[in-house]
This record gives structure tokens, C-alpha cells and sequence, in this order.
């Protein structure tokens, strides 16, 4: 009787285990081009939006900005350059209307971009779009877009080589990101506008993430 017991306890966890897997990491899909890229014509595109329709972004749509911003090309380089190839920034996601991840689609909530596997880690559920946008303050066109892509910098990761010349290198990093992400999403028929009038330490504390993140751009992403 206990050994069976103690099967069922064993059987409990390790369900609630892999369930708890399940939620905590997304796999995205490969990045892939919907068709051919015509640079000038892709530059020539790219603005910033305002304004968005209520059309759900796709995971794949997802994938492909995520890995455009700071994924790792299959030479194992990274897409952006970074001063001593030190790469002091995390790219966050803030989801919510986003189809194509089980039958609901991702559920609304703060996602960190692991980029070496190319992965989605779960942070803090429930939509807080319309938080962020108070505290960027109060722009609330930001809080329609379907999701947000949030640049961040952990500045030691580079100021322990460079000092404080590192900062400027990791804010120039910030803009080839940042331009990545434009064309990107312009690339997939997506657009996108750009923020960086907020309260840093709100915006930190609504999303829940690493005190030592400080957040550079924010990026809402969307049909237009």
C-alpha cells in the first residue's frame, strides 16, 4: 500500500513537472523569409506606427523578430555586432494577442528572449500593455499593439572591460537592435513604433524582470 502511495506522489510530480515545463519555456518555431528582400525597398518602408489593428501577430511572425534582434545566425555569430562580442542586452516580450502556440495562442503575459537556444521563458503572466503604456508616460497608442519587444542592458556585462566608455558602446548596440526590429517586422508585412520616454524603474517593476536590466527601447509590434 505505501509503495503504491508513493508511486502515485512520484506520478503527481512528475506531471505537474513537465507541466510546469510546458509553461515555462515556448519553443519558437525557425525564422524563416516570406519572400525575397529587396534592401532600398525594405528601407524605404520603414516608419514608425501608431497605430494598430486588433489582428493577432502569428509565433512564427514572432520568431522571426526575436531572431532578427538578437538571435544567432548559423555561422554561430550573432546578427548584431557588440563591442568585445560581450553582448550586455536581453530582449523581453510583452504578448497579447499573439495565435499560434497550442489552441489559445501565448498567453498574455512578460516573456524573456533566450537567444542561444532561440527559446521563450516565461516570466509574469497577464496582460499589462496598458501598464506599460502609463508609465511611458501615458502614451496609450502603445498598449493596442497585439505585443512589445523591450530592449534592456545589464551594464557590468560591459563596463567591466570597457568602464564607462561601455555604456555608449551598449547604447550603440541598443540602435542596431532596434533597426533590426524595423526591418524585420516592415520585412513581414508588421510594423512597429518606438519608445524611450519612460519611468525605467516603473517599467521594471510591472514587468517583473532582473533589477539589473535596465530597460533602453520599447518597441510595440502590430498590423497597421
Amino acid at each position: 500500500m505505501a509503495s503504491l502511495l508513493w508511486a502515485i506522489i512520484l506520478i503527481y510530480f512528475c506531471f505537474s513537472f513537465n507541466n510546469i515545463q510546458a509553461m515555462d519555456i515556448i519553443k519558437l518555431p525557425e525564422p524563416k523569409d516570406k519572400k525575397a528582400v529587396y534592401f532600398k525597398e525594405l528601407i524605404d518602408t520603414r516608419r514608425s506606427v501608431r497605430t494598430f489593428t486588433q489582428k493577432p501577430v502569428s509565433i512564427h511572425d514572432l520568431s522571426y523578430i526575436l531572431w532578427s534582434s538578437y538571435g544567432f545566425k548559423d555561422d554561430g555569430g550573432r546578427v548584431v555586432p557588440s563591442a568585445g562580442a560581450l553582448y550586455p542586452l536581453d530582449i523581453y516580450v510583452i504578448t497579447g494577442n499573439i495565435e499560434g502556440q497550442g489552441k489559445t495562442g501565448i498567453l498574455p503575459g512578460v516573456y524573456h528572449y533566450l537567444s542561444n537556444k532561440h527559446l521563450l521563458e516565461f516570466i509574469k503572466k497577464g496582460d499589462i500593455r496598458k501598464d506599460i503604456a502609463n508609465a511611458a508616460l501615458s502614451q496609450m497608442w502603445m498598449a493596442k499593439a497585439p505585443c512589445m519587444v523591450i530592449i534592456t542592458c545589464e551594464y557590468n556585462r560591459i563596463t567591466v572591460k570597457y568602464r564607462d566608455r561601455g555604456i555608449r558602446y551598449a547604447h550603440m548596440e541598443a540602435g542596431n537592435v532596434s533597426q533590426n526590429i524595423f526591418l524585420a517586422t516592415f520585412n513581414i508585412g508588421l510594423g512597429c513604433g518606438i519608445v524611450g520616454a519612460f519611468d525605467d524603474n516603473h517599467v521594471k517593476t510591472i514587468l517583473g524582470i532582473n533589477k539589473m536590466h535596465e530597460p533602453l527601447l520599447i518597441m510595440p509590434v502590430g498590423y497597421y
